[in-house]
């Protein structure tokens, strides 16, 4: 039975060029001018693969993306522009392409997308390009092992999805600690490649000597200590997924050899006279902003425009609302169950601490200090006096946009912010007394029938928990 390829274009002399591509090896296409009546055969047919011309009629390639998801068309869709730039590749694969090709492509081109797309479908089955559906995935579930149930994460989520199985280089940014290095591996679990090694080269870890050796590979007697030929991680990773972790960190002079290998696919070993062909999917990680970087001259220009190709930008921990209460009890329920741990949970105003504190360390910090927790204090609950000092201190901020514009919004804000306060002030000093009510009185000052009345009103017993 023969592969069906829908192709939407205005363009019947592209059609013909497709035709002439793809039916000698076996495939039926059929053309279409208009998006809505390509939508309408494919209900009454299933289709292995789209094709979509930048140039369809009425509507340009995003809206036609846009009206292919819509209908929920289960092919995957690959976008031919005749004005290739990063931007709109990365427009495309946004709206859910699998792939983008430069119009006019070559017979080889088109062949070489259906065979790899034809890979895809034999591993994970014929679906959409987005092999995992995040949307309907519960945010406790998890996505290759990253859990979040904030908006902003969620679109990281299926943003991987899209863009794994196309070989576009892809620059992962975000702050320590985000889990840069995690999306990477999903990328790679999520790619055709995923049968081939991923490696990680940290570019922090090794001067520019060594670093340079560790990447290009040396030939024996290249330099003192040469001793014998090795090859490089860009070789080694051939057909694989490389990662340079923190890109930022390279020095000029192998910015331009890298550079080089990116354009041309071929690799020089240190103190060789030949190149070596290698295919490889690069995927760079850093923390820091590389185009302020290339505005000071301490990154290339062009080469991060080669690495720039998709960016991803992950989102801090500060911002990914609702998150740190679903990450803080999957670690504690992980780390309870590896160290074979009566399994424990927070109370709610050690959460509530939790989730004020602004994690500068992100999730890796998260991570950490839930496992010291659960390491340092048993009992059924972790309450806000088993939090470090700097989480228990952290105060509410008020966010940006959220500054009240009348008296009511004012005074309500006002008594929202003296509570908090107040709440702080009795937790600080109840454990500074080892929770005698006495001597907290005495330390702050307060009378203890006036300290008692404040506890009321928060509704704190001497221990620090919540309760009649």
């Amino acid at each position: 039975m023969s592969r069906k390829i829908l192709v939407i274009a205005n363009d019947s002399a592209l059609a013909l060029t497709y035709e002439r591509a793809l039916c000698p090896a076996g495939y039926e296409v059929q053309f279409y001018e208009d998006a809505a009546a390509a939508l309408e055969a494919s209900g009454t047919g299933r289709f292995d693969l789209v094709l979509v011309s930048e140039c369809c009629a009425g509507l340009d390639f995003v809206g036609v993306l846009r009206l292919l998801r819509t209908a929920d068309l289960s092919a995957p869709v690959v976008v031919v522009s005749r004005n290739a730039s990063v931007e709109s590749a990365v427009a495309a694969m946004r709206e859910g392409a699998i792939d983008y090709l430069p119009e006019p492509s070559s017979v080889d081109e088109l062949q070489c997308v259906v065979r790899r797309i034809e890979q895809l479908d034999s591993y994970y089955g014929p679906s959409t390009p987005a092999r995992t559906d995040v949307a309907t995935t519960p945010p406790d579930s998890g996505f290759e092992g990253m859990l979040g149930q904030c908006a902003a994460i969620r679109e990281v989520f299926a943003f991987i999805c899209r863009i794994a199985p196309a070989d576009s280089t892809v620059l992962v940014t975000g702050e320590s600690g985000t889990g840069k290095e995690m999306v990477v591996r999903a990328i790679h679990r999520h790619s055709r490649r995923h049968a081939q090694p991923l490696l990680a080269c940290d570019c922090t870890a090794l001067a520019p000597t060594l670093l340079e050796s560790e990447l290009f590979g040396h030939v024996k007697g290249s330099f003192s200590g040469a001793i014998a030929t090795k090859k490089g991680l860009l070789e080694v990773a051939h057909q694989g997924t490389l990662l340079l972790d923190e890109v930022a960190n390279l020095s000029l002079e192998t910015q331009a050899k890298l550079l080089r290998v990116l354009e041309t696919r071929r690799v020089r070993k240190v103190g060789d006279t030949t190149e070596h062909e290698v295919d490889i999917r690069l995927v760079a990680t850093t923390n820091r902003n590389l185009a302020e970087m290339v505005k000071v001259g301490a990154f290339r220009a062009d080469l991060y425009y080669r690495l720039n190709v998709v960016p991803i930008s992950l989102p801090p921990l500060r911002d990914r609302a609702g998150d740190v209460p679903l990450l803080a009890r999957a670690f504690l329920l992980r780390f309870s169950r590896h160290m074979g741990l009566e399994p424990k949970g927070f109370s709610e105003d050690a959460m509530r601490q939790m989730d004020v504190y602004p994690w500068p360390g992100n999730v890796r910090e998260l991570r950490n200090i839930v496992e010291r927790l659960a390491v340092l204090y048993g009992g059924s609950r972790i309450e806000v006096c088993h939090l470090p000092a700097e989480i228990r201190d952290a105060r509410p901020a008020v966010p940006r946009g959220e500054v009240p514009r009348t008296w009511e919004e004012f005074k309500r804000m006002k008594r929202q912010i003296v509570d908090d306060l107040e709440y702080q002030f009795l937790i600080d000093a109840l454990e500074r007394s080892g929770h005698n009510v006495t001597q907290a009185a005495e330390s702050v000052g307060m009378q203890r029938t006036n300290f008692h009345a404040l506890l009321r009103n928060h509704g704190l017993k001497p221990d620090g928990s919540r309760g009649v």
